[in-house]
């Protein structure tokens, strides 16, 4: 019974350990390799409008938008909502955000999937980023951007702004 102990009592404090440790820098990593990957997209589009224009209007298939509108809002959405998630600022919000823009990403252009959608999804080869930013995005979503994120600086229960108010008024 007692090497039963021992081991749960060993297993309890290295989950501790991994969740005080690791956790923190594994979410940060997820967050920089996620954001890094929308913010460079954002870059190559602005660095030549025209040519966005000319993909949008010819490749990508947006709904409900214009092809000019869809190209001006998917630049700045990948120039700004990755220093968002990057930087865990409304971590859930955002990593939720871009999720829900890496689904209308790729099933706005099927030439990503090219042997359908319900059998590429399954599959390994197509669109195999956009699945992979997808998971560390649900990941940041399921379990906030953690420790090492602007975020985890608003302190909880008490709103930041009274918080703010009351330090200052005892200033006086």
């Amino acid at each position: 019974m007692s090497v039963i102990r021992t081991t749960c009592a060993g297993y309890a404090a290295t989950t501790c350990w991994l969740n005080a440790w690791l956790a923190p820098w594994a979410l940060l990593f997820l967050r920089l390799w996620v954001a890094i990957a929308f913010w460079h997209a954002g870059l190559t589009k602005i660095e030549d409008p025209s040519g966005t224009l000319f993909l949008f209007t010819t490749m990508y298939h947006v709904p409900l938008l214009s092809a000019s509108t869809a190209a001006v809002l998917a630049t700045w959405i990948e120039l700004v909502v990755p220093w968002l998630v990057g930087l865990g600022i409304l971590g859930r919000i955002s990593a939720a955000f871009l999720f829900v823009y890496n689904i209308i990403a790729f099933s706005s252009f099927p030439q990503l999937w090219p042997h359908g959608f319900w059998h590429d999804l399954f599959t390994t080869s197509a669109f195999a980023d956009h699945k992979i930013w997808g998971m560390m995005l649900l990941m940041i979503v399921a379990w906030g951007p953690g420790a090492l994120s602007i975020d985890a600086l608003v302190p909880r229960g008490e709103s930041w702004w009274r918080r703010l108010k009351s330090q200052r008024g005892s200033e006086i």
